[in-house]
């Protein structure tokens, strides 16, 4: 493991089912923190009560959604979601809704990214790169299903403090690596598994190039207001994509697809 301490400069420290029919309709602004306060008053728990609200999270978001993988369950139980969120929307943390990080950045609803998990079946021995981590929570996550995640974030601040929350969960096998989300972090690959925390148009050539031979990668391309998660295979030179399930997210910096030029 010590091979994977900061050692470089870029281094801080078609619907399938009716469950994602509804996301062919969801709204891609951020949460409304007092409704999810409300809602969350409605079910009946205190404002403090983050545990029995990961639990409801599992019980009501992930399990419904055919995630069943005891790993996956598990991670989603320990991680602290509310520790990884703004201040002020910690309330919010688990609603079945994107949250707003701010600078046109979410952090995906929890369907969405225990779905990814579940398609990708992360084993414990694979290195994983989780691009446009944000304040890091998606990292603590899949921290607790691979070998070792290189978290990608080109916000400066977002960076330090996800490498921060990240070494105060106990996520020791994580490391945040600054810089420009479309490039990776090419020096810490190829890794075996790649995830993308938002919507692309176009993924970067860039990002596949760091994909081990047999590995994949998750992301979620919009098309408009809609958009569907892809899981790829790679095979020598080629990604072979298949459908996964549908979702929604803004589209990340650097992954919109170049407009066309038209007279």
């Amino acid at each position: 493991m010590a091979r994977w301490q900061c050692h470089s400069a870029g281094v801080r420290g078609h619907c399938a089912t009716a469950s994602d029919f509804r996301f062919q309709h969801r709204c891609r602004q951020p949460v409304d923190v007092a409704k999810a306060k409300q809602h969350t008053e409605y079910m009946g728990f205190a404002m403090t009560d983050f545990a029995d609200r990961r639990r409801m999270m599992v019980d009501t978001q992930i399990r419904p959604s055919d995630v069943t993988k005891f790993p996956i369950i598990d991670a989603m139980l320990a991680v602290a979601r509310e520790g990884f969120v703004p201040d002020a929307d910690r309330e919010a943390a688990y609603a079945d809704q994107n949250l707003d990080l701010g600078n046109g950045r979410c952090l995906l609803e929890p369907r969405t990214l225990a779905k990814m998990l579940d398609v990708l079946d992360i084993q414990p021995d694979e290195l994983v790169l989780d691009v446009a981590c944000g304040l890091g929570y998606s990292s603590a996550v899949i921290a607790r299903l691979a070998q070792m995640v290189i978290a990608v974030e080109e916000d400066a601040e977002m960076a330090g403090e996800a490498q921060t929350l990240l070494l105060e969960s106990g996520a020791d096998n994580a490391v945040v690596h600054e810089g420009a989300l479309a490039e990776g972090a090419a020096e810490h690959g190829p890794y075996d598994v790649v995830l993308v925390q938002g919507g692309v148009e176009k993924l970067p050539d860039e990002l596949l190039t760091q994909l081990k031979d047999g590995g994949r990668v998750a992301s979620l391309f919009m098309r408009g207001a809609l958009g569907e998660v892809r899981i790829g295979y790679k095979s020598g030179d080629q990604i072979s994509w298949r459908f996964a399930f549908n979702a929604g997210a803004p589209v990340l910096p650097g992954f919109a697809a170049e407009a066309e030029f038209q007279l």
